[in-house]
């Protein structure tokens, strides 16, 4: 049996961060869009990601009408730590640059715009679809087929334009022929334990620790609950950091002068994040255009993932509008204008993970620079305004 076919302009695969935020723009810019994600909406609405949002998306979002919330709840970071030899030095980004960080786990912000697309704009979001593929990529009547999960028939959505918001490991970047991309990938070697415990944080703000047993780090992420990591071997298994021996390295790594003990509690997460960077180069095959993870990944180390997908997303946005009124020039452009910014973040993760990572690698050059820049950054007013706008994120024309 032949399958039902209806027409939209723009079908986005995938309702994360980027799909969600383009699929947004798009309906309220008047370009008919359909969303389709292969889980439920409870799933993607608790599905523990990313916090860290730079000041440049949350003004973007809220200029567009999608961070009202946002900015009822998200917590502000003016200020971080590196702790390293016994002592604690101090970094206001706001002092030098006066930008900050909104602290808002991923979950809440797309709890937020599934509401503002599906809830208040009656936008088409279809949650549970199966088998999804893509179909004329290269032709001028792309298509998108999938399996309904309710009724097991299936679905094809005729489209000017596939959007592949889907990740990594989604239907879209594997629909993309190998000849016709290239991927550059770069693996640290090493993993971050991931960890949520229920306990207050124990600095009200970002906290690296740089030590020889290896890196740790502390990031509130409500008054109730903080983020944790600790590097590890890549490929560990969670099961061998039972709860004291968690705690015990906190404590270690986390230790300087004059800073009060770390609040302890009940661990609710605990997962390994193999530390690797890629990026797909170019991100548009015919008429598919990739954002977010399925184009990128930059390590959690400076915790740019997510501000990536909401520039590719907005980008991608403007171009589809402006390519819906007559000009195809932005969309043409799509590719290069978002891969400067991701190689620019590529670039700052690369150097940050040396510095956090050197007095653990094991290689006495290696810690010796990485403490050398921090010293330099720490000490040298030029230094650190340059460090602060690397990390508190480049400014945006959206």
């Amino acid at each position: 049996m032949s399958p039902s076919t209806t027409r939209t302009s723009v079908v986005v695969i995938g309702a994360g961060p980027a799909g969600l935020t383009l699929a947004n723009v798009l309906r309220s810019g008047g370009v008919d869009c359909v969303v389709l994600e292969a889980e439920n909406r409870e799933f993607i609405e608790q599905r523990p990601r990313a916090g860290f949002m730079e000041e440049w998306a949350v003004r973007a979002l809220q200029a567009r009408g999608l961070a009202d919330r946002l900015l009822q709840r998200a917590q502000t970071q003016e200020k971080f730590e590196f702790r390293f030899s016994g002592h604690r030095h101090t970094v206001r980004p706001v002092d030098r640059i006066g930008r900050r960080h909104f602290v808002y786990p991923q979950p809440l912000l797309v709890t937020d715009l599934v509401a503002a697309y599906a809830d208040a704009q009656g936008g088409d979001i279809r949650f549970g679809v199966q088998d999804v593929e893509l179909h004329g990529l290269e032709s001028e009547q792309p298509a998108v087929s999938y399996t309904d999960p309710a009724t097991g028939e299936r679905h094809r959505i005729a489209c000017a334009t596939v959007a592949g918001c889907d990740g990594a490991r989604g239907v879209s970047r594997a629909a993309v022929p190998e000849d016709r991309m290239t991927v550059a990938r770069h693996d640290y070697g090493l993993g971050w334990l991931a960890l949520l415990a229920e306990a207050p944080p124990s600095s009200d703000g970002v906290v690296f620790g740089v030590h020889p047993s290896g890196f740790g780090a502390h990031m509130a992420r409500s008054p109730e609950v903080t983020r944790y990591y600790l590097e590890c071997p890549a490929g560990d298994d969670p099961e061998n950091w039972p709860h004291e021996r968690v705690w015990s390295e906190l404590r270690t790594r986390l230790a300087a002068a004059d800073v009060p003990p770390l609040n302890e509690g009940r661990l609710i997460e605990k997962r390994v994040l193999d530390m690797h960077n890629y990026v797909v180069e170019p991100m548009r095959h015919g008429r598919l255009f990739l954002a977010g993870d399925a184009a990128h990944l930059v390590a959690p180390i400076a915790a740019k993932g997510m501000n990536l997908a909401i520039h590719d997303a907005l980008t991608l946005a403007d171009a589809l509008i402006a390519d819906a009124a007559g000009d195809g020039s932005a969309l043409d452009g799509y590719s290069d204008t978002c891969l400067r910014r991701v190689w620019q973040y590529q670039e700052f993760s690369l150097w940050f993970s040396d510095v956090l990572h050197g007095a653990s690698s094991g290689d006495p050059f290696r810690a010796g620079t990485a403490e050398a820049r921090l010293r330099r950054m720490l000490g040298s007013a030029a230094a650190s305004t340059a460090f602060a706008e690397l990390y508190m994120g480049e400014e945006s024309d959206h």
